[in-house]
């Protein structure tokens, strides 16, 4: 595959001026549920938030959806989600060594945000899963994995498949194989616009400690990849780094400008969105040390610095790691249709 010089351009479509669809896993159970809102920060649960869909259908690997992450497809027609494969309540019935072991992604599509089609990736199989099992692998042993977590999406126009096609959707997730490597490093693969066929992962970078739950976006502020990202290295929290580039030169995180306020309480799974008309960010995630657990949102500004002001989210029903977008009047009178639908 070649990845092609990275250009402004790669960034997902945003679209829609009315509100704001927050789909997320559901801290209820294994399932990708959804809520709305006209602010951003009030919301109200579609399906009383309870499943969007059948996760037993989508998870073909473990029948439980996590981390989900919801964008428009490119063309604009349609929707795109990636899940986390795993059913950490059924450790024991699926034989696994660990809760929080788990073995593929799902990658889920949709013309109406409601009615989904899928296909799963079970990373034991080795490259026979991959479009290009041919290229050099990143593991000798695939059947030893034990996590692939939180993907996400971006859209990378410059991407040049080998028969000379542009475009595809950069999938960036992260992986620990416990018998090759030491932790869990970040990884991406790229995935076609049918959005069912999936390349092999290339190492995205490695700064010698585990990273999980990236969050990427592209800020015309100074023209450069800003990722929030969880470090488990030095001190630990969620941090940001930047780039140049969407699969290189990501330098180490920024050490004095991080999410800072929660003290010793864990976060994770951060998902930064920008309000209607607003330049600057809003830093939503998971503080999930304390019982009962926060979802908390934070201001940020057009730079994706100087985090501050976190509050709770409201009126959702066991908010957990998930993912923003912005909806069209349409879209939003669809989905408010089912919000008292249980």
């Amino acid at each position: 595959m070649i990845a092609a010089c990275m250009t402004a351009a790669a960034q997902n479509l945003q679209k829609g001026s009315y509100g704001y669809l927050y789909c997320h896993m559901s801290d209820r159970g294994q399932w990708t549920a959804y809520a709305i809102s006209r602010d951003g920060y009030n919301y109200e649960d579609v399906m009383g938030g309870n499943p969007i869909m059948d996760p037993k259908e989508h998870a073909r690997i473990e029948g439980g959806q996590r981390d989900a992450y919801i964008c428009r497809a490119a063309d604009g027609r349609g929707y795109l989600m990636v899940t986390t494969d795993m059913n950490n309540a059924m450790t024991k019935t699926l034989g696994k060594q660990n809760d929080w072991d788990n073995y593929g992604i799902d990658l889920l599509r949709s013309d109406d945000l409601l009615h989904w089609t899928s296909v799963s990736f079970d990373y034991r199989k080795g490259t026979s899963i991959f479009c290009n099992p041919e290229a050099e692998s990143v593991y000798k042993d695939w059947s030893t994995i034990n996590r692939v977590w939180a993907p996400q999406i971006f859209w990378d126009p410059a991407y040049v498949w080998p028969d000379g096609q542009r475009g595809g959707y950069m999938i960036y997730y992260s992986m620990w194989n416990r018998a090759e490597e030491k932790y869990d490093r970040m990884y991406y693969s790229y995935a076609d616009k049918s959005f069912t066929r999936l390349t092999q992962p290339r190492l995205l970078f490695d700064w010698g400690y585990a990273t999980i739950d990236a969050d990427i976006n592209y800020l015309p502020s100074d023209g450069l990849y800003h990722m929030l990202i969880k470090k488990e290295g030095g001190k630990p929290g969620i941090y940001t780094a930047t780039s140049k580039h969407l699969t290189s030169g990501w330098g180490e995180p920024v050490e004095d400008d991080y999410v800072s306020f929660e003290g010793n309480k864990k976060c994770e799974g951060s998902s930064a969105f920008q309000l209607i008309g607003d330049k600057t960010w809003r830093v939503a995630y998971i503080q999930y040390s304390d019982r009962p657990k926060h979802y908390r949102i934070c201001e940020a500004d057009e730079h994706l610095r100087g985090f501050k002001n976190p509050v709770d989210i409201k009126g959702v029903n066991g908010p957990q790691h998930g993912s923003f977008m912005r909806l069209t009047k349409k879209e939003y009178k669809r989905l408010k249709k089912l919000v008292n639908n249980q």
